[in-house]
């Protein structure tokens, strides 16, 4: 068997320091080395242009390398001072929004182009769509407990009780969240370090990544932007649970945030892997209610810690307003027929469009049971008549309901990151439908997916992007297809 060539340049597991010259889709920094043999592609994720970095290597090929960053040694001549804490859920938190929006647009165009074969795309984008909210905007965060923490000051890791995110790219090392991040609520993050001196004087210990052990695990925090509630869950550990005055933690919560606290949640969280919510766990309320609700688009929804909702509501909200326009920008297309939502979640593009259209029945297929459960509750709650949900495979459930082929005139599409499964795909274009409203948050699978649809006589007829995650490499596409 003939030796796997490799490249000259640079070693799996080395560390190098490499300059950013470009932007890749989904926020991979390019660098380059160059030698006589020729230039040698590096590729380094949540960095920009201009940034000195320091990163570890991955997989190391031939032509070209894949790095982690470790960290910017030099920043880019783009970036400003800001007044948070750096984490890594906001690496392009000191590029200036309008710079992050062009480096969004022009990379997610030229996917289109490249794998979606779709040469015009400039003259067929539509808009794109800001967050309302740049800063603060999420309404849901995951702080863990750690054993081992990170070392500012000597930019080591020490032995000390940390409460905050991962360092990047080392899963056993926490590193504390001093202040507000600029990404979740200002009062929680402020607050974040009471909380964690609190939880170290009860001298119990935070999870040890490397021995899987300790007690303290994750504090995960959801927020109403309806209300201004907070909604608390504390995920531990039940070895040494008898040593551990819930109540009181109650009380700490209440002192801090009075009655912006909607309740408190205790999870009990045994497994060894890395989940907040384990599947043998259990969840028990200590104080006030287990829910908090929400309003899209003057419609309610109650969301529990496990439901899915979006994790930007404000910009949610954008997002389904461009949505729903698409679908009726046809009126006879959704009016008087039956419009189906595939991969619909909680269902909440079905109950939109069922509210603003006239006498349009909704079919709402989607695999997780627990989110069409929270579907049918919400469509009574928000009193939308025309209304089914169906908990089953998108491609099954076609499969299984041939009365719809023919009879389809607008679907919307919603699938996750993964895009939809080529044999899926075959049969929703069977069902000929005129026109389809393609949602994606991975604009690389939607772009593999047009081309499938292009071949089988659709249309790209407009594209909108909406950042619903600023200062992440993040953004969703909204496309509208016509036969």
């Amino acid at each position: 068997m003939p030796r796997r060539e490799r490249n000259k340049f640079v070693k799996r597991n080395e560390t190098i320091e490499i300059l950013i010259e470009d932007y890749a889709f989904g926020g991979k920094g390019i660098g380059r080395i160059r030698s006589e043999e020729g230039v040698f592609v590096v590729f380094v994720p949540n960095t920009l242009p201009g940034q000195l970095v320091k990163a570890r290597v991955v997989k190391s090929k031939k032509k070209y390398a894949e790095c982690k960053l470790v960290e910017v040694i030099k920043h880019s001549e783009d970036e400003i001072e800001v007044p948070y804490q750096d984490i890594p859920g906001a690496p392009y938190i000191q590029l200036p929004i309008d710079l992050q929006h062009q480096y969004k647009k022009e990379s997610t165009l030229s996917l289109f182009k490249r794998i979606g074969k779709v040469e015009n795309i400039e003259d067929l984008f539509d808009e794109f769509v800001a967050s309302p909210n740049v800063f603060h905007y999420r309404n849901k965060m995951e702080y863990g407990f750690s054993a081992i923490g990170y070392d500012r000051i000597n930019k080591k890791d020490d032995d000390f009780f940390t409460l905050g995110f991962k360092r990047r790219g080392v899963w056993w090392m926490g590193d504390n969240l001093d202040k507000d991040s600029g990404l979740f609520d200002a009062q929680v993050e402020d607050n974040l370090k009471v909380i964690r001196e609190y939880c170290e004087k009860t001298g119990l210990a935070p999870w040890h990544g490397p021995k899987k052990e300790g007690f303290f695990r994750y504090f995960v925090v959801r927020k109403s932007y309806k209300t201004n509630e907070l909604l608390f869950n504390l995920v531990t550990t039940s070895y040494d649970l008898p040593k551990f005055d819930l109540q009181a933690f109650a009380n700490l919560l209440k002192d801090i945030f009075g009655n912006r606290l909607a309740g408190l949640l205790h999870t009990i969280n045994d497994e060894i892997g890395d989940r907040t919510i384990a599947t043998s766990g259990s969840i028990s309320l200590v104080t006030g209610k287990d829910k908090i609700v929400e309003e899209l688009l003057g419609l309610n929804f109650e969301i529990s810690m496990k439901s899915f909702f979006q994790t930007n509501p404000k910009s949610a909200e954008k997002l389904y307003t461009k949505v729903v326009d698409y679908a009726l920008e046809n009126k006879d297309a959704v009016d008087n027929t039956v419009v189906m939502d595939l991969f619909c979640g909680t269902g909440t593009i079905g109950q939109i469009i069922a509210s603003k259209a006239n006498n349009t029945k909704i079919v709402g297929v989607d695999i997780v049971a627990s989110a069409i459960e929270d579907a049918k509750k919400n469509a009574e709650r928000n009193n939308i008549k025309g209304l089914e949900f169906y908990a089953a495979d998108v491609g099954k459930f076609l499969n299984e309901h041939p009365q719809f082929k023919n009879k389809i005139r607008t679907i919307i599409l919603d699938p996750a990151r993964a895009g939809i499964a080529p044999k899926t795909l075959k049969k929703i274009i069977n069902l000929n439908a005129d026109r389809m409203v393609y949602v994606s948050c991975n604009p690389a699978t939607q772009a593999r997916d047009t081309e499938e649809l292009i071949k089988n006589g659709y249309q790209l007829k407009k594209i909108s992007l909406v950042d619903q995650f600023p200062h992440t490499a993040h953004i969703e596409t909204v496309v509208l297809f016509e036969k």
